[in-house]
């Protein structure tokens, strides 16, 4: 089989289409033959050298695919040959085929397209286990999310709308904004013209946001910080701002480090703020609440309030190019590999 090798740390140029030995299931496993396999930001990270915990190169990248269950390891009930499926893969996604736990593992429901599940595991999860669990989104707040024209930031947009009275603000380039506008951003901001802290304190009278769901890192985590009101709730879930340039910049990520805010227990009671975090890949053996995230999911997307945006979709063999589109941030929505080459880039 083909899979999308990291061959060393670098630029997009260290990724290659190479024949892999196929994965046999072991116990508790099923081997799936990938029909499209997501790209995200952590896989760039991981390029880079960036993200601990991805496997040292030479390396297959990949947290999320949709395609066929092609066989069974010993002790897996409930699943059949030939299903339709979704995963969460720790690793090796991007590939023909891969081997997943089969507790991380979903039937497709009959409307959804093997390109909506891909799409789905990683940006969807991390969405509502941020802004819906950890966060506690309730009726008639605001909520502030970064990058709201990426992923998990038009996932989040999605799930906000599905509390009543939820006032939206969502920070993206200004191509980006009718876009946001469609899927229901009450402010769309451009950063890059604006200092968003500014515009969120007028738009909000000074009054600041309830949530803020925040991938960015560095400077901006106290930035935004300073946006929440009393009984305000930040929600990290990324350092997207440690990555710059498509190869590997130490100073960048040196004065990144020197940028990071420290929060400390006195200064969160005296503002009566909180910060949380979100690691998808550190929940993989929380496999009661990865369940109970993926069926509330499921059962949103068959009432018609979530509909994965795919951006793009480009072949394996194409895996550089993928990764410098995704990381020119020019894309709106998500990113997928067709594993078995069916489109064109």
């Amino acid at each position: 089989m083909k899979a999308l090798t990291q061959l060393r740390y670098g630029g997009p140029e260290v990724l290659r289409l190479r024949d892999c030995p196929e994965p046999q299931p072991e116990a508790g496993q099923v081997r799936i033959r990938v029909a499209y396999a997501g790209l995200n930001f952590a896989d760039v990270s991981a390029r880079l050298g960036l993200y601990p915990d991805a496997p040292k190169p030479p390396a297959v990248m990949g947290y999320e695919v949709s395609g066929t269950v092609e066989a069974l390891g010993p002790g897996v009930t409930g699943m059949e040959t030939g299903t339709s499926v979704f995963a969460l893969t720790h690793f090796n996604g991007h590939a023909q085929k891969v081997v997943a736990q089969a507790s991380h593992v979903f039937a497709l429901p009959q409307a959804m397209s093997l390109i909506q599940a891909a799409a789905l595991p990683v940006n969807y999860f991390t969405a509502f286990h941020s802004a819906m669990r950890v966060g506690n989104l309730r009726p008639g707040e605001k909520i502030l999310i970064h990058m709201a024209a990426g992923g998990v930031g038009l996932a989040a947009v999605q799930l906000a709308r599905t509390v009543p009275g939820v006032e939206i603000f969502g920070t993206a380039s200004a191509s980006k904004h009718p876009l946001l506008r469609e899927f229901g951003v009450d402010h769309p901001i451009d950063y890059r013209k604006l200092s968003y802290p500014d515009e969120v304190h007028r738009l909000t009278g000074g009054k600041g946001v309830q949530l803020i769901l925040n991938p960015l890192g560095g400077r901006d985590w106290s930035r935004s910080y300073g946006l929440l009101r009393p009984g305000g709730r930040m929600v990290l879930y990324g350092w997207s701002n440690l990555v710059s340039g498509t190869g590997r910049n130490y100073l960048h990520v040196v004065k990144e480090l020197v940028g990071l805010k420290r929060f400390s227990a006195l200064e969160l009671m005296n503002d009566n703020r909180g910060v949380l975090g979100v690691h998808l890949g550190h929940l993989w053996e929380e496999e009661a609440l990865l369940r109970d995230v993926a069926f509330a999911l499921l059962g949103l997307f068959e009432k018609g309030a979530i509909a994965p945006r795919v951006d793009r979709i480009f072949p394996l063999s194409d895996g550089a190019e993928a990764h410098r589109y995704l990381q020119s941030r020019q894309s709106v929505g998500k990113v997928l590999f067709d594993c078995a080459e069916r489109h064109p880039s």
